[in-house]
């Protein structure tokens, strides 16, 4: 079976993938900017449990995504036919189509 990567910048996209996997929007710890700012955004998933990870709203999360002109680079199943926890940021340009 071959596994798809989908990449999109719909935000209702993003937050519906995390939502069915339990995710909540995340920045990694002492990558923000003076408190003000989000750091690197990441998806954080109940397995993984990444200390390094923190919590932050929705809004906040989709400002960054947008001035850092990001991309999400996903999968919905893996090649054994089950729930694919696999996402990334990716720069928009280095992803020729996205929805």
């Amino acid at each position: 079976m071959s596994v798809e990567s989908k990449a999109t910048v719909n935000h209702d996209e993003i937050k519906r993938w995390a939502e069915e996997r339990n995710g909540v929007p995340a920045t990694v710890k002492g990558t923000e900017h003076g408190g003000e700012e989000a750091g690197l955004l990441r998806i954080k998933l109940p397995q993984g449990e990444d200390e390094a990870l923190e919590e932050i709203g929705w809004e906040d999360f989709f400002k960054k995504f947008e001035e850092k002109n990001l991309a999400f680079l996903y999968q919905e199943t893996t090649t054994e036919g089950e729930r694919s926890y696999f996402s990334k940021f990716v720069d928009r340009s280095s992803v020729e189509a996205y929805a």
